[in-house]
């Protein structure tokens, strides 16, 4: 097992390339499937949930070849409903991408229901739903068995702006014959690319961006090639690290199109950036104070969704508030357990109350000290390393593939800005 050893209080300074985006990554993967031509991949991110998702798709027998510079190329000749690892499936969430192109161009699929980060529940409904309404036949009991005998067009209104479940019917209906009208579909970046990666192979899909998608069946799918776009949450925790440290960065290729609505946020905690061209700069003077509401009202930070704040920012942003004049107060409605972190903010030195599982109140700014610490989830561990390199002392961070699983070569980009981390093996 690894942990991280890093000793905090130094400003990081330099500049940085984020990785691909390992919520793009892992449907385009899986539409790979929807083609039986090869399609070559670009900056695809080398973490571990990337890596697990390659070996579900091998099974069911594409091959990949690593082409080297982070591009991949994925033929998927001929593909199988195989009997996929149940403990693989159990290790990411993504597996469950695999349910729309297979039941699409296979005929269906039977897999374990998919694990992934514990952050509360996380359910399936929206998935099932939507591929009956498109024919498929679900079973559901120890394992999620879909079925189909040919996939048929409708006008489906999710019950949750759900992103996976937007991306598996997305998948299953650029396959289906006649039109599909998706409405209130998830919009995040992730689904943009796969959309556009899509209609490249020779899919007809209009009104990319909205929550309302309009696609009509294709026979077939080609070939192609395509670039992962950065990862727009590693942007903004390498933002979060500038910022809590006192250091100054710019981060290259950082997608700036997308960040409109995270960057009001982060004006609201005093944070502030500058674009040039595609880069983003963190100057290394920052406000750092709460900005209230009218009447100076305790302002609140809510997730919700695409184009309004990501919930897996939210770890992210309570950090960030600990290093920040004033008081806020963080509501992440979407997920039971993503709050649960703070207690180990508190271990630091954080003034934080945890009003309930879905909302804390923070006050700033807190001093906060070395500590051992574990990762409980991707966001949530990425979140303590940002504490960690802003307190006074020594922490170490264990169960660091939590942050391997999502961040690639964490510990190496913030070295190469000046962090003082180092990867042990216990």
């Amino acid at each position: 097992m690894e942990k991280f050893v890093i000793e905090g209080g130094t400003p990081l300074r330099g500049e940085v390339t984020p990785g691909g985006n390992k919520n793009a990554a892992l449907p385009l993967l899986a539409a790979c499937l929807l083609t039986d031509e090869p399609v070559i991949l670009h900056n695809v991110p080398r973490i571990r949930d990337v890596s697990d998702m390659r070996h579900l798709i091998e099974r069911l027998g594409v091959t990949v070849e690593d082409l080297g510079d982070d591009s991949w190329r994925v033929t998927a000749r001929t593909v199988r409903p195989a009997d996929l690892d149940p403990d693989l499936c159990r290790r990411i969430r993504a597996s469950i991408l695999l349910a729309g192109p297979m039941t699409a161009r296979a005929g269906g699929l039977r897999l374990f229901p998919p694990g992934g980060d514990v952050i509360g529940r996380r359910r399936l409904d929206t998935h099932i739903l939507a591929l009956q309404a498109l024919g498929a036949e679900v079973t559901y009991g120890r394992e999620l068995e879909f079925v189909s005998h040919g996939l048929k067009g409708a006008d489906i209104l999710l019950d949750e702006a759900s992103v996976t479940a937007t991306e598996n019917v997305i998948m299953a209906a650029v396959r289906a014959r006649g039109i599909t009208v998706i409405r209130n579909a998830a919009s995040e970046p992730h689904i943009q690319e796969l959309c556009r990666f899509l209609n490249k192979l020779g899919a007809r899909i209009e009104n990319i961006g909205s929550n309302t998608l309009h696609i009509e069946g294709v026979d077939s799918l080609r070939g192609g090639e395509f670039t992962v776009g950065p990862d727009y949450l590693e942007v903004i925790s390498l933002v979060g690290a500038a910022v809590v440290t006192h250091g100054e960065i710019r981060i290259r290729n950082a997608g700036v199109n997308y960040l409109e609505m995270i960057a009001q946020v982060f004006r609201r905690l005093g944070v502030v950036w500058q674009t040039e061209s595609d880069d983003l700069v963190v100057p290394a003077d920052q406000p750092l104070e709460v900005v209230t509401d009218l009447g100076g009202v305790i302002p609140e930070i809510k997730t919700n969704v695409w184009p309004a704040f990501p919930t897996d920012l939210m770890s992210i942003a309570v950090t960030v508030a600990t290093q920040t004049k004033g008081s806020v107060l963080f509501h992440d409605w979407m997920y039971s357990g993503r709050m649960y972190f703070t207690d180990k903010l508190v271990g630091m030195g954080a003034r934080i109350i945890l009003c309930d599982p879905y909302r804390c109140l923070v006050q700033g700014p807190s001093q906060l000290f070395g500590e051992k610490l574990e990762s409980p989830d991707i966001r949530a561990g990425m979140s303590l390393l940002l504490a960690a390199l802003a307190a006074d002392g020594q922490s170490t961070i264990r169960n660091i593939s939590q942050i391997d699983r999502g961040y690639e070569r964490v510990d190496e980009k913030l070295r190469a800005l000046g962090a003082k981390i180092e990867r042990v093996t216990e």
